[in-house]
């Protein structure tokens, strides 16, 4: 084991799994509307603006998002739309955390190495409920995700949430993502060493947030990379 890091913490979209396609994205936004029986672009325009309320646990189940769009809408739904609609959703964001090519390798290689892993992801409600159906879930010691932090990336306290469970100071973890939502920044203000993924694998029309980060340090291009910063 590397004498300076005992932790890896990876982010989730971006680096562990692909990042979603803009396309499938909006299909299942698509599927959702009409499951509900409302207007495709109000029932996107609500959703788009309510995201920050699902990365923060606002709303603390897909069920009370799609709720307060159908209330905003003036749209009365039944308790089966509702599920047809949370159906779609859950079965996108199950597709959503295929591991990238490499991942479960790499993540198991860590960990016989004797390193702690962990992960910090902004996101909504549906990955944390499937994640322990995951092939990534018996590989990460501490997973915190923003939904049920109730914070979000880059807030230092969700970094220091993941360093605190698994138990190591900041300067020994190493911080592998995209650099979406200034993450980089934020690992780099609680004293964690950050590394920007550049994967070739991400074609050209993803959802990302648009704050991307230019923060100044190491830069990789593929998961099998890590394994090199922390020898």
């Amino acid at each position: 084991m590397n004498n300076k890091y005992k932790a890896v913490i990876f982010d989730l979209f971006g680096t562990l799994v692909a990042i979603y396609s803009r396309p499938d994205y909006e299909n299942v936004v698509a599927l959702m509307a009409s499951a509900l029986k409302t207007p495709y672009d109000e029932f996107y325009n609500i959703w788009v603006q309510t995201s920050d309320q699902r990365t923060t646990g606002t709303f603390r189940t897909l069920e009370e998002n799609l709720e307060f769009i159908c209330r905003e809408l003036k749209i009365s739904t039944t308790g089966e739309q509702i599920a047809k609609a949370k159906e779609a959703r859950f079965d996108y964001v199950a597709r959503a955390l295929k591991p990238r090519r490499n991942a479960i390798k790499i993540l198991k290689q860590l960990k016989s190495a004797g390193y702690r892993t962990g992960l910090v992801s902004n996101c909504s409600t549906e990955p944390p409920v499937i994640w322990p159906e995951t092939a990534f879930a018996p590989l990460i010691d501490a997973a915190i995700f923003s939904s049920t932090a109730g914070v979000r990336k880059p807030d230092p306290r969700i970094y220091l949430m993941a360093i605190e469970k698994l138990g190591v100071a900041p300067g020994e973890c190493l911080y592998i993502g995209d650099g979406d939502s200034h993450e980089l920044a934020g690992a780099a203000g609680v004293g964690m060493s950050p590394v920007l993924i550049q994967s070739t694998e991400e074609g050209g029309d993803v959802m990302r947030d648009m704050d991307i980060d230019d923060w100044p340090c190491p830069r990789i291009s593929s998961l099998k990379e890590v394994l090199d910063l922390v020898k």
